[in-house]
């Protein structure tokens, strides 16, 4: 990126917000930064956005103006698109950050950019890239308006907030709403898998344990930026463990060189065929060599080194990042070919987290949901608090637990505590609204009251009976005086009859059937004596006394 590219004709160059679009290439910026996406294609997720003709496409591609919020959870993309917009649109490209700029900041762009429009040729257009919008008070957004009205600057903001809540009304009127999604666990697979061999990243020199990778991703949770920023950590102590990989020919040379004149594309930034056929090339040359090349130390010989490393981390035809079989006999030494593995006990001391046995599509999954359910039916709120933490840290769906909880207000507390659906509701509303990791304070309220609650399944229990008697035939007819009256003739068929309005009466309860005759005088809800049901359990025997006297 050229120097001067913040800079204004004619002004001072406005100050710059913090944000890391320009010179993300040099080697000491963060994996992160350096593995960012230089186009569209190279974008993982979002494919909702990508579409052919799509807004984004045609900002990037069809270099058209039109202003963009991007909305998301952090590590989705936001700033990735504002990089790639970037380095593939002929528009000046301004970034700030509204956590550091002013409204004087903006007018500077604007006014730069009101210049550049006005020359005889017209060509300049500005990019305005603003991240964490949400952050700018009404009046700094206010200072938008005119530039992006007028289209002086095409607007790219980023924010993690509601925009309907953080972004004024009129600012979003004007731009074109985009949002992006949590990445999934393929996605970000994907993008450690290109991490570890891309020379913009790890450049073949480490590859990723598969228990190491499990927990990783658990960690992530949909977060690109928090994935990359922890595996470049776990590389870092992989290598101190094993500092001849440090100081040594990086295993991508090695396994290069062993390949004798294999195409030098294995880590050409992208995993394709191309990268394919280099370590399907190395790991051919390099088969039998492996078991020979690795000392009682865990450290290889120079000739194992340069052969066996390719097949260490060679690319399968299917484009994913193959182990070759690495074997690890300690925390982040090198396997049979020089390269250094990352290992779970690696991991969790470069990131300061254990690993939590949590599978969310097996078994733990169930067991930890089931425990936490189990818990708050049987009071005990540390053990249920226990259970929520467990979830919370190996990075479950928040919706999944939301969901848990409304069904425990109504089945396990039920009347005990009518309040506690209005609870656990509101908790699920939160867990929407603002997300994680905010929202596990609004999950554990809810546990709290819900595990502290006066508990009944009288609810679930008279529901359950009533539905199992209709299955069994129980559909008796609609008592006649209970039948629609309101068209005319309905009463000349004895549709509604001798129906008796029950406000009439000064108890607010008439003495008539509801029920069908084949269920007149079941009892399907016996509530308990716990908690606000013993008020109801007062009222129902009062009210099925008077209903039930009708002589």
């Amino acid at each position: 990126m050229s120097e001067g590219l913040f800079e204004l004709p004619g002004a001072a160059a406005p100050s710059r917000g913090g944000g890391s679009l320009a010179d993300m290439d040099h080697t000491a910026a963060p994996l992160a930064v350096r593995m960012r996406p230089r186009s569209l294609d190279e974008l993982v997720g979002q494919q909702h956005l990508l579409a052919p003709g799509s807004p984004l496409r045609r900002l990037v591609e069809g270099d058209q103006p039109m202003s963009l919020l991007l909305w998301g959870p952090p590590g989705t993309g936001k700033t990735t698109i504002a990089a790639v917009v970037s380095h593939q649109t002929n528009r000046k490209f301004v970034e700030l950050s509204a956590v550091t700029a002013g409204v004087k900041d903006v007018r500077q762009v604007i006014d730069g950019a009101r210049r550049d429009l006005a020359r005889a040729d017209g060509s300049v257009e500005t990019v305005l890239f603003i991240d964490e919008v949400h952050r700018f008070t009404k009046a700094q957004q206010d200072a938008l308006l005119p530039g992006v009205e007028n289209r002086w600057v095409t607007l790219v903001a980023a924010t993690t907030e509601n925009p309907f809540f953080s972004v004024i009304s009129p600012l979003l009127s004007r731009s074109l709403l985009l949002t992006l999604e949590s990445l999934t666990d393929d996605d970000i697979a994907l993008l450690l898998d290109r991490a570890l061999v891309d020379e913009r990243g790890l450049a073949g020199e480490f590859t990723l344990a598969d228990d190491a990778r499990d927990h990783l991703l658990r960690m992530a949770g949909g977060d690109a930026r928090r994935a990359l920023t922890y595996l470049e950590a776990a590389a870092g102590g992989a290598r101190a463990k094993h500092p001849t990989r440090a100081t040594g020919t990086p295993a991508s040379t090695e396994a290069k060189s062993a390949a004798s004149g294999a195409p030098d594309t294995l880590a050409s930034g992208g995993i394709g065929p191309s990268a394919s056929g280099a370590g399907d090339s190395a790991s051919s040359a390099g088969a039998g060599s492996a078991a020979s090349g690795t000392s009682t130390s865990g450290e290889s010989g120079a000739a194992a080194a340069g052969v066996s490393g390719a097949s260490a981390f060679g690319t399968s035809g299917s484009g994913e990042v193959g182990s070759g079989g690495a074997a690890s006999s300690g925390g982040g030494v090198a396997d049979g070919g020089g390269v250094a593995v990352i290992d779970l006990e690696t991991l969790e001391t470069a990131v300061d987290r254990a690993a939590v046995r949590y599978d969310r599509a097996g078994d733990q999954h169930y067991d930890v949901a089931s425990a936490l359910i189990k818990s708050i039916r049987g009071s005990d709120v540390d053990a249920a608090m226990h259970y929520l933490a467990r979830m919370i840290v190996a990075g479950e769906d928040p919706r999944f637990i939301a969901r848990r909880l409304v069904i425990s207000a109504s089945e396990d507390i039920g009347m005990g505590d009518p309040a506690a659906l209005g609870v656990a509701v509101a908790a699920a509303e939160a867990v929407q609204l603002i997300g994680m990791p905010e929202a596990r304070i609004n999950l554990a309220q809810a546990v709290v009251a819900l595990a502290l609650a006066p508990k009944s399944n009288a609810v679930i229990t008279a529901v359950d009976a009533a539905i199992s008697d209709v299955k069994a035939g129980k559909i008796g007819p609609v008592p006649a005086h209970l039948r629609d009256a309101h068209y005319s003739g309905a009463k000349k068929i004895g549709h509604g009859a001798s129906y008796q309005y029950s406000h009439n009466d000064p108890r607010g309860v008439v003495s008539q059937q509801y029920a069908p005759d084949v269920i007149d005088g079941t009892d399907y809800y016996t509530p308990t004596r716990r908690g606000g049901e013993a008020a109801y359990a007062d009222r129902v025997e009062a009210i099925r006394k008077i209903l039930r006297d009708r002589k």
